[in-house]
């Protein structure tokens, strides 16, 4: 079905109804989120487990093999800046469906790679497929949800994408364990498929949407705007901050676990992964926080809760890694809500262009700060990547306690 009609057959704005609560459009639209935040975020990250068996499988350094979602998530970052634009041109629906469908065919692909230069070909283009669906779901959601029954809505598409971003990681890494890199993201691959299909037929077409021609210059000029907000500016920078160390934490754990002394086995190191559900809680605990005591003491809290994780991460003791990976997880998924829900009340217009701008510097945080771990720990080991993290997240501190002393602008 299209996901638009003629404007002579399309009934006037105010007749058209909205998708209601409790009704059978309501169940299909969420399923079909679900489906689709689970399979982005499952299909990004999927790699992050594999990395030491692409270094031995593909003879590469621990840093190269960390291209494989660093480069991912830097394409995937700029396209976000025009994926809305161009879902006002070509469609809601249209956009999201290839997103998805072509997201888990190229993970198919990467599963049948000879060569580490066909790999990470084929991981740019995942990038550029992935970043459709994000740019565009709040978009329909608040478009065809009633008002009413949007916030529960875009609550279960971000459960979906936290529930992807794990099971992406744990999957994996389980799978590799019984039968190799090639069958665990095959797996992957038609998981996503799978939930490309069910998106597909489930998502209800466009009623609220009328196409626009693409108007870049007026985007350029919104990106402008906000650039101009000192405000802004450093949570842009705060998201570049904490994301790339986070991501960076996650790429290389693997490497330290799998080594002396702990000598992990693949199946173990994903179980550690696991602790990726720490950070679903705690967007929702964080936000009641900041209800209480304010978002800007919130956010230098988190961002110390990082630091001290990272820390506990040092020592050659599992129960300390651990805690310590718990603890940057819980710290950073707080951060996160935190500055992102900034954003939305700083930027006094076009909202959305600000919200990508954020997630422009968020996924930019973990293509070039994830990359440069490699060097570090080339040099140093897990100290090395200790050291570079320690230094990144002391920088995001002191521009959380600058944001502390910002002047308001509107509701900020």
């Amino acid at each position: 079905m299209p996901d638009t009609l003629p404007t002579t057959l399309r009934a006037p704005l105010r007749e058209v109804p909205f998708i209601r609560r409790g009704t059978a459009e309501f169940r299909r639209a969420n399923l079909a989120f679900l489906c689709a935040g689970f399979a982005t975020f499952a299909l990004l990250y999927c790699v992050q487990p594999l990395l030491p068996a692409f270094v031995a499988d593909f003879r590469i350094s621990p840093a190269a093999s960390s291209l494989s979602l660093s480069l991912t998530t830097a394409v995937m970052a700029f396209c976000l800046l025009v994926a809305g634009a161009l879902s006002d041109a070509w469609g809601r629906k249209p956009v999201m469906v290839v997103s998805v469908m072509a997201s888990a065919i190229l993970t198919l692909a990467c599963a049948l790679a000879p060569g580490w230069e066909l790999f990470l070909g084929l991981r740019l283009l995942l990038g550029i497929a992935l970043s459709g669906l994000p740019a565009v779901a709040m978009a329909y959601i608040a478009e065809e949800m009633e008002p009413s029954a949007s916030g529960f809505a875009l609550g279960l598409y971000i459960s979906g994408t936290a529930a992807g971003g794990m099971a992406g990681r744990v999957l994996t890494g389980l799978l590799q364990d019984w039968g190799g890199w090639h069958w665990a993201m095959g797996s992957m691959g038609l998981l996503g498929l799978a939930s490309a299909i069910i998106f597909w037929r489930a998502l209800p077409p466009s009623r609220h949407f009328s196409p626009r021609p693409l108007a870049l210059d007026g985007l350029m000029a919104s990106f402008t705007l906000h650039l101009r907000d000192a405000g802004l500016r450093w949570l842009f920078l705060e998201a570049f901050l904490f994301m790339g160390s986070f991501v960076t934490l996650y790429n290389y754990i693997g490497f330290r676990l799998i080594a002396p002394p702990f000598s992990l086995g693949p199946g173990a190191v994903a179980l550690v992964f696991t602790l990726y559900i720490v950070g679903i809680g705690a967007s929702t605990l964080v936000g009641g926080l900041a209800d209480r005591f304010g978002r800007r003491a919130m956010l230098w809290v988190m961002l110390l809760l990082m630091l001290a994780g990272l820390g506990l991460t040092l020592p050659p003791s599992l129960p300390s890694t651990v805690a310590g990976i718990a603890a940057m997880t819980f710290g950073f998924f707080g951060a996160h809500s935190l500055a992102s829900s900034w954003v939305g009340r700083r930027a006094q217009s076009a909202r959305a262009q600000a919200s990508s701008l954020y997630l422009f510097a968020y996924y930019m945080g973990a293509s070039l700060i994830g990359a440069a771990g490699g060097w570090a720990w080339a040099r140093g080991g897990w100290g090395g990547i200790g050291w570079m993290l320690g230094g990144i997240l002391l920088v995001a501190f002191l521009v959380a306690l600058r944001l502390s002393r910002l002047r308001p602008v509107g509701q900020a």
